[in-house]
This record gives C-alpha cells, structure tokens and sequence, in this order.
C-alpha cells in the first residue's frame, strides 16, 4: 500500500534541510548536506511504497513554525507529529531520545540501560545515527560517557552548536564555538 509524502526543503541557521511528512507524522528531516541522506530516502520510500514527492503538507507547515522558533531559543518541546518507521530496538532506542530534556544530554550507556538491554551502547549508537528526524528526535542529545561529543549525521560542528544554543547564552564566544563543556552523564 503507497502512502503519500510531501517533501520540501527548510533553511536554518545551520544549513538547508530536508524534510519530508506523510499522514502520520514528519518522517524525514535532514541536512541536505548529510551523506547518509540518499540511503535515508531511498529507504523511507521503499517503507512508503512510493516516491517522496516535492510538496506542502500542514506538518511541514508546524515543523518549519517550530524549527524557527527554536533556533530563535523559544521553543522547548516540540509539538509536529512525527513518524518513525523502524525494528523493535530502533524504536525504543528513537522513543528514548524523545525523552531527552531540552538542555540535558545522555550518554549511549544509559539509553542502553533505559531500554532494557545494557551493554548495546554500540547498537544504540548505530540506532541513534539512523534516526531520520534531526534535532526533533533529539539524537544531537547523545554523547559519550565521559562528555565527549560523538559522531553526528550533520557533523560534530552541528550537534555542538545545538548542545549550546539549548544551554542558552554563553558568556563569550559564540553558537559555534565549544563554550561549556558537554554535561557528563552517568
């Protein structure tokens, strides 16, 4: 059976991203630039049976409010439905993120251990890259242990600018500059 998705493109202050929704929910919103990004589409279209096709749907219209109101630091949690098609363990991992406090971090072993299968820091890592809806399902909020950043689809430059535009203000430097150290989880 073919659902329909509309697809479209949003600027933000980090670059042009790709964003896609059906019915359901946002199912894709990515870095143009991400090159993980054909594989990601090419999958969601096998999922939908069909092609993701260039459009406007009423959650790409909430999504592109809520992406401007929280790259302008007035927005928290976001409201835009989204649709995550995935394996069991993608799914715990994804419904784990969404849990994330705006502002907080965890680290890969907690998530693990949250979801019931400790020691699968790895696989949570590789589920956490899978993710297709940057920054709404927050994987930018995963690092380290030890409160080191790592790896991110739409780069470390990306998730670090992220991680500071939730902290708030930083007292010098700017956005893209490492200005607080990442929070340490445990």
């Amino acid at each position: 059976m073919e659902t329909r998705a509309a697809m479209t493109t949003i600027p933000t202050p980090l670059g042009e991203m790709v964003a896609a929704a059906a019915d359901q929910g946002v199912c894709l919103l990515e870095f143009t630039d991400r090159p993980a990004l054909p594989g990601e589409r090419a999958e969601l279209e096998s999922i939908l049976g069909g092609p993701l096709v260039p459009g406007d749907h009423p959650h790409l219209s909430l999504l592109r409010q809520e992406l401007d109101a929280y790259f302008r630091g007035g927005l928290r949690a976001f409201t835009v439905p989204v649709w995550t098609p995935g394996t069991p363990f993608q799914q715990r991992v994804w419904r784990r993120l969404l849990e994330i406090p705006y502002g907080r971090t965890e680290s890969y072993e907690r998530i693990a251990i949250d979801i019931g299968s400790p020691g699968a820091q790895r696989a949570v890592g590789r589920a956490n890259g899978q993710n297709r809806v940057a920054i709404v399902v927050p994987c930018h909020r995963v690092i380290e242990k030890n409160g080191a950043l790592r790896g991110y689809g739409g780069g470390l430059h990306r998730k670090q600018y992220l991680l500071n535009l939730e902290r708030g203000p930083a007292e010098t430097g700017t956005l893209w500059e490492s200005a607080a150290p990442a929070r340490r989880c445990i």
